[in-house]
């Protein structure tokens, strides 16, 4: 069973098609990277996984579940959970509290107003453990919106697997960031999705090759090519459509 399976997946904005007959299954425990020009509808395709987009028509199975028209916070209930390309954290709150936030109801607190937060201890050495796993530990404390632009993905990340998911998706996750904290933040990701499935759009080709297990190319809203990095790397269809130009871009 995949962890995640598309099948025939459609998405149009009025009489506009974005998506156009996506079909992809992705192995449990795999890293696929999603590759394509600007406008191939990467994001797209992201935001109908996780319910933030509705599909035209088609269908998403999550570990064999169908997940189709499902809400973002069912699916999210449901083991997947995702980042954007534009942080999205609390940057008033701490890095400590942003992450707590995260595990509330993954541990079974639900709405209410008479638990205080500082004494549930189960939520508290959670949040503690993902700092440490993602390297933030000393900056607890810290507003979140007074971290680096790097040390806010980490946070970001550390919000997104809090809560146990089994799939993870990252949308450029190295976007803007210089080589060196990429290079740092290549093998945070590897260490943190140990175990579970990560799907990420990802427009640096030394990332992507140097992390993924296998490649989706997506040109023009359909799914070009999907395979090992190595075969990926020396499709022709693929260096025509795409890949040839970004390698080129990056030097």
């Amino acid at each position: 069973m995949s962890a995640l399976a598309l099948r025939d997946v459609h998405k149009s904005f009025g009489i506009t098609p974005i998506i156009r007959g996506v079909s992809l299954d992705v192995a449990r425990g795999e890293r696929h990277a999603i590759i394509g020009p600007n406008g191939a509808g990467k994001s797209t395709l992201f935001h109908l996984i996780s319910g933030r987009f509705p599909l035209t028509s088609g269908q998403i199975l999550l570990n064999g579940e169908d997940i189709t028209g499902f809400k973002p916070y069912q699916i999210n209930r449901r083991g997947l959970s995702r980042s954007f390309q534009v942080t999205n954290i609390f940057p008033r709150m701490t890095v400590f509290e942003n992450v707590r936030c995260a595990l509330f109801w993954p541990l079974g607190y639900r709405y209410s107003f008479w638990h205080n937060v500082r004494k549930l201890n189960d939520a508290n050495e959670r949040a503690e453990q993902v700092l440490r796993d993602i390297g933030l530990s000393e900056r607890a404390q810290m507003p979140a919106g007074l971290l680096t632009y790097a040390e806010q993905r980490a946070l970001e990340i550390g919000i997104t697997i809090a809560g146990g998911a089994e799939v993870v998706m990252l949308d450029e996750p190295t976007a803007g960031m210089s080589r060196s904290e990429t290079t740092h933040f290549v093998e945070l990701i590897r260490r943190i999705t140990q175990g579970r499935t990560l799907i990420m759009v990802e427009h640096d080709m030394g990332v992507v090759f140097n992390l993924a297990d296998r490649i989706s190319v997506l040109v023009y809203g359909q799914i070009i090519a999907s395979d090992t990095p190595a075969n990926i790397r020396g499709n022709k269809a693929v260096q025509e459509a795409y890949l040839g130009q970004a390698m080129e871009a990056e030097h």
